[in-house]
């Protein structure tokens, strides 16, 4: 289980493709337009149903759809024109938006409900797709940048997305929010449409031509992995990537079980708010929240400016360290810190956040392209399965035990596999 951090040439340092910073511009609208969705969408339910229990079964539904799209997503990406599937997964939800905003009220829980599952699975699917097309778009050697460009525009569009969601809700009504979030889906797939760069590595075809985005990409593999394939069935392309990649099958438990822990921090820190601050629990949350992000942000500047201009590129330690970081700093803040070190470790819960998901991201796209796909869609699907496991366990606990103590032991766990995964990745160094 070698570590994949690595001095790389000093051409990492260029600069990113111009039009690539159109396209996280566009990530973000449709990430904040995913953000809004959810707390709106929620809300929606909720008013449909006249009690928690619609809220509950949507989210289930749409994480489901996560699951399941992230189960079939790595098959899709490798044989499917990943521009037109990105287009198509944004406009699908556009298009399921709409109907939920225009639905008449009796058929408004059924229709939504069976529409959750198209959130879900479109919006694993299109992220799968854009993770594995990112090393082709900027070149291998562009990727750490690129994802941390790409996670630090995300993560801005997400907290103005819970930041704005109540106030648009206010303010123009659920069927308004609701057309709002589907613009932002149009954009994005207008802009992924109109991109001028490559999403699959070039190979000589018949002709000496490169191949296409219509092509599949098996030439991107071996023999042995295509004839793997072949004798196992696409089925089994996950199994076949964790066996010849078991880093990714580590990581992918340790995602699993950080989203566990993600699920019981965002399902505790209203009832965190309302102990600590019951006059007003809201100023408690948005500070969080704007100065978690601040910490993300900051660790985009810190891969590019530190590490990347030193020729370093953040692997399996930065991504085992980063775990550790951001879930032990998630747990003091239900600790009922001063202020000053309350903001802190919100900085240090985001900056390892960021951290976290460029080294992921990064670490994975170190793969071929044809096992990109199918780690990414597995990652994909053990998130999903984390965060739905964790809402559905952490909203029990939380009536039974107080925040702290659901938070802790939720996110420990991850905090032990990270340490242990540090200790295998020194070792086998040191072989």
């Amino acid at each position: 289980m070698p570590d994949t951090a690595q001095h790389v040439p000093p051409r990492t340092v260029e600069k990113l493709p111009r039009v690539f910073y159109r396209l996280a511009l566009g990530d973000a609208l449709s990430t904040y337009g995913s953000q809004l969705d959810l707390v709106a969408l929620s809300l929606f339910a909720y008013e449909a149903a006249g009690n928690a229990l619609g809220t509950a079964g949507y989210l289930i539904l749409r994480l489901t759809g996560g699951f399941v799209g992230g189960l079939v997503s790595g098959r899709l990406v490798a044989r499917t024109d990943r521009r037109r599937l990105m287009t198509g997964c944004a406009l699908a939800q556009a298009v399921a938006l709409v109907v939920v905003a225009l639905v008449p009220a009796p058929a408004r829980i059924p229709v939504l409900y069976l529409l959750a599952l198209v959130f879900g699975g479109a919006a694993a699917v299109c992220a799968v797709a854009l993770r594995t097309s990112i090393p082709e778009m900027v070149g291998s050697e562009r990727r750490a940048r690129a994802n941390s460009l790409m996670a630090s525009c995300r993560s801005a569009a997400m907290v103005l997305g819970f930041a704005s969601a109540g106030v648009v809700v206010a303010w123009a009504g659920f069927r308004a929010a609701l057309l709002i979030d589907a613009s932002s889906f149009v954009v994005f797939a207008a802009v992924v449409l109109r991109l001028p760069l490559r999403t699959r590595p070039e190979a000589a075809g018949a002709g000496g031509a490169a191949v296409t985005d219509a092509t599949p990409s098996g030439g991107s593999g071996t023999d042995a992995d295509s004839g793997t394939g072949k004798r196992f069935g696409s089925r089994w392309q996950a199994l076949i990537v964790l066996r010849a990649a078991p880093v990714v099958g580590a990581m992918a438990g340790i995602r699993l079980l950080d989203a566990f822990g993600s699920a019981a921090h965002n399902i505790s820190l209203p009832v965190f708010a309302n102990q600590h601050d019951p006059g007003n629990p809201a100023a408690l949350l948005g500070t969080f929240w704007a100065t978690w992000a601040v910490g993300n942000l900051a660790a985009q500047q810190l891969v590019s400016r530190l590490l990347l201009r030193r020729g370093i590129e953040p692997g399996e330690r930065a991504f085992a360290l980063g775990t550790c970081l951001m879930s032990g700093c998630f747990i003091l803040v239900f600790t009922g810190l001063p202020t000053p070190l309350f903001l802190l470790v919100a900085t240090g819960a985001g900056l390892g956040d960021g951290f976290t998901e460029i080294s992921y991201t990064t670490r994975i796209q170190a793969l071929t392209d044809e096992r990109r796909g199918q780690a990414f869609g597995l990652l994909a699907s053990a998130e999903n399965v984390g965060m739905g496991t964790g809402m559905l366990l952490s909203g029990s606990l939380l009536a039974l035990f107080s925040p702290l103590t659901v938070v802790g032991v939720s996110h420990a766990v991850p905090i032990v596999l990270a340490l242990g995964f540090l200790v295998l990745v020194a070792r086998s160094r040191t072989r």
